[in-house]
């Protein structure tokens, strides 16, 4: 993609979870802003190029009418899944049933009272459906009753409740849900303080038994937010017998070793969960931290990128441990960058947590904003979004939208 597309796009995504509460499918925000025409041919193909077989389906988000006029005019079946809004289908009728001829896979979005007509009905694989909170109360109320507003096979968003989200993957066959109930999700739980998972510990263990480097152990360790912390709270713990403090996971590893690594997981496997439904929560997480460590582009620079993962993963502590920040963080040691960041959004990475922050929202404004308040380019910030999303592999086992 060119430099001239990149940096009028402005972009923002959003992550979707199948039945078995793995990532399925991610939303992309476009957004052109101000720019009367961009070079659609050229971002597909681009798009096309980045992802690959393992990357989740693909949905783009084009809220310009003029910009996905542009994108049905170049999409071909190679082209990414494109959404087209209800209250948009006046205007791209015919540009949808060309797009349908020539192979682009299209998906209807629109709340759950309304449908396309024939023939435009046919041209979509799927429904992105919105669930309106009285559709929550009557999908609750009808159960697996055919009338529900919820059916088999679609796709939902707007799902507020985690028994909602049960219901619609679980009794009635959703096939994915864009977004997640996270705060009811946790709520539900009644966790006190949320233990590490039985996937993260046995991810760990087995990795440490093959006796893999420290750099692998570090990013398996790193995809269990709580595991981590957990982690550098015992290594940091006046039972380790250690003087100086230890603030990077890769630190801690290489002090524990290998044997101790694995008694520390056997402590810790007592007191694990296996909350499926935490999945989704806890892999978001994640993936805000590869996305802080790539959008600073360290480079070959190892100890920034540890740095910055540590930031995004530890950003959102106080939502799974239910405790603020600041005293979850006086339990363990962390480079000052890092705590500057998450306990007074100052110094050199607070800029990039934020913008972390706003890319997970579907109003790019934000992002726009803080990328000119804090002088970065929207390119960077952009190709780094892209490059993250499309490195994420997900089970090539798993049905896909088509």
């Amino acid at each position: 993609m060119t430099q001239s597309v990149l940096g009028s796009l402005t972009l923002g995504y959003r992550l979707g979870w199948n039945r078995q509460r793995e990532l399925a499918a991610v939303e992309l925000f476009v957004d052109a802003g101000q720019e009367e025409r961009v070079d659609a041919a050229h971002l597909l193909r681009t798009l096309r190029e980045l992802w690959a077989g393992t990357s989740p389906d693909l949905l783009l988000a084009l809220p310009s009418t003029v910009l996905l006029a542009d994108v049905l005019d170049h999409a071909d079946a190679q082209a990414p899944f494109i959404e087209v809004h209800h209250h948009q289908l006046s205007d791209l009728g015919d540009a949808v049933q060309t797009a349908h001829a020539r192979g682009a896979r299209l998906l209807w979005r629109g709340p759950s009272d309304q449908t396309p007509e024939p023939p435009l009905a046919a041209c979509f694989v799927r429904g992105l459906i919105t669930l309106t909170p009285e559709d929550a109360l009557t999908a609750w109320q009808a159960g697996d009753d055919p009338r529900s507003p919820v059916a088999p096979n679609q796709l939902y968003e707007s799902v507020p409740s985690r028994a909602l989200m049960q219901r619609c993957l679980d009794g009635r066959g959703a096939h994915a849900l864009l977004g997640w109930p996270v705060d009811d999700t946790l709520h539900s739980l009644a966790h006190d303080h949320l233990p590490p998972s039985v996937q993260g510990i046995q991810r760990l263990l087995l990795a440490a038994d093959r006796d893999a480097s420290m750099e692998v152990l570090e990013r398996v360790l790193g995809q269990d937010p709580v595991l981590a912390y957990r982690f550098m709270q015992g290594i940091s713990s006046a039972a380790m017998g250690l003087r100086d403090g230890v603030d990077t996971l890769k630190h801690g590893l290489m002090m524990m070793g290998y044997s101790g690594l694995a008694t520390w997981l056997q402590g810790q496997r007592a007191q694990a969960h296996s909350e499926a439904d935490l999945q989704p929560v806890l892999a978001s997480m994640v993936l805000r931290a590869e996305l802080m460590a790539h959008l600073l582009d360290a480079g070959i620079d190892h100890e920034l990128s540890q740095e910055m993962r540590l930031c995004g993963l530890f950003s959102q502590l106080d939502v799974l441990l239910r405790e603020p920040l600041r005293p979850l963080l006086a339990h363990i040691h962390l480079p000052d960058r890092v705590r500057a960041a998450l306990l007074d959004n100052t110094g050199p990475y607070a800029p990039y947590l934020d913008i972390a922050r706003a890319l997970e929202q579907p109003d790019t404004l934000s992002t726009q904003l803080l990328c000119e308040e804090h002088g970065l380019g929207l390119e960077d910030i952009n190709r780094g979004l892209l490059r993250v999303l499309a490195a994420t592999e997900v089970p090539l086992a798993r049905a896909r939208l088509v």
